[in-house]
């Protein structure tokens, strides 16, 4: 007993040793630090390698999620939002109803779009190209964050048009940033099991690089918390920091706990707490090449978001106003949350709080 806990003291150290000298972390690496019990040096390693990035800051913006439609081709396993032409709830707006949605709600400090939806082959590639140019013609002043690597490989079936040219098309139209959803995990052998019918690993990847290479700053997320292993998992981090080392192009990195199918699934059916935060640390310290590791209030509330601020986390995301997709399934968490709200959450954990544009462009610090 004696030599083993030695062993993995020494194994620990080695870890941190590295880490503080700026080396890298290997696969290996990091499944030690998914097996090992010791959250507090692993949290302290992050926060350290996080301070070094961000200083004592932590970031957040005013947004909005929008949802064109709901309507999907697909039939991922995990998506309780989608729903197939005719079935009850299923609906598409057109843009001048959700410009009027947008009003609705809107004040000026808003500064991002963030639209999700599904893929609806229903309508044209058009629509997709006009929804945007409506938003951008009426709001100009805020950023078009819009369309997963997913839907845009998805709007190249619809279109019979490159990757290039769906995405040029739609930059000239107003896009100025992809969301990193559609990520899921990037095993093929995962997406095969859980019905994940939509882009491959290798098509996710391809887009978020030619999306850089037109110079746009993209974002990345992993969902986690179903069937994958921890080694996929750390695969998924590490493709992730190989396209970071050929384009950087990514801003931020976001890990998702999956939600349950209804909310009133037991606690049974949801992450560990223990492993929502060594997510977050692990992230930290397997993505030296990324900026920001974001703490999603929507997937694993506020209590543990706080928590992640000392956990390598910078980023808390935004006021959302009102998320969709994780409450379509079990999420139990706030819809949105203000902008007094966030600052509170933020300094509650000894963070400076800074208002951010989706470019990490300081707009305020309180």
């Amino acid at each position: 007993m004696a030599v083993h806990i030695l062993q993995e003291n020494l194994k620990m150290q080695s870890i941190v040793d590295k880490v503080l000298a700026g080396e890298r972390l290997s696969l290996e690496e990091g499944m030690f630090l998914y097996e090992s019990d010791d959250l507090l040096t692993i949290g302290q390693l992050a926060n350290e390698m996080n301070r070094r990035k961000n200083d004592n800051n932590v970031y957040f913006i005013e947004n909005m999620t929008l949802y064109f439609t709901n309507v999907c081709e697909d039939n991922c396993a995990f998506c309780n939002f989608k729903r197939k032409p005719g079935e009850e709830g299923a609906y598409t707006l057109t843009p001048e109803e959700m410009i009027a949605y947008v009003n609705q709600h809107y004040h000026e400090g808003i500064r991002e779009f963030h639209i999700a939806q599904g893929h609806n082959n229903t309508v044209p590639f058009s629509y997709y190209v006009e929804s945007i140019r409506a938003l951008k013609e009426h709001f100009p002043n805020v950023t078009i964050k819009a369309y997963t690597a997913a839907e845009i490989e998805f709007f190249t079936r619809l279109s019979a048009k490159s990757t290039i040219e769906v995405l040029k098309e739609l930059q000239d139209a107003g896009l100025q940033t992809l969301p990193g959803g559609g990520a899921e995990i990037l095993s093929d052998r995962y997406r095969k099991k859980m019905n994940v019918t939509k882009a491959s690993s290798d098509q996710w990847t391809e887009v978020h690089k030619t999306a850089h290479q037109l110079g746009m700053k993209t974002h990345a997320t992993m969902l986690y918390g179903l069937i994958e292993s921890l080694e996929d998992r750390l695969q998924h981090m590490i493709k992730l920091r190989e396209v970071q080392d050929e384009t950087n192009g990514f801003m931020v990195f976001i890990p998702l706990a999956a939600q349950p199918i209804k909310k009133s699934a037991g606690i049974k059916r949801r992450s560990y707490a223990i492993q929502d935060m060594k997510t977050i640390a692990i992230s930290r310290l397997m993505l030296d090449n990324f900026d920001h590791i974001k703490a999603y209030f929507i997937n694993i509330g506020t209590q543990l978001t706080q928590m992640a601020l000392t956990f390598g986390a910078s980023d808390v995301h935004g006021t959302l106003i009102k998320e969709r997709i994780s409450h379509a399934a079990g999420a139990l968490t706030q819809e949105g949350l203000t902008r007094d709200e966030l600052v509170w959450l933020i300094q509650g954990a000894n963070k400076k709080a800074i208002e951010r544009d989706t470019f990490y462009n300081t707009i305020k610090v309180y």
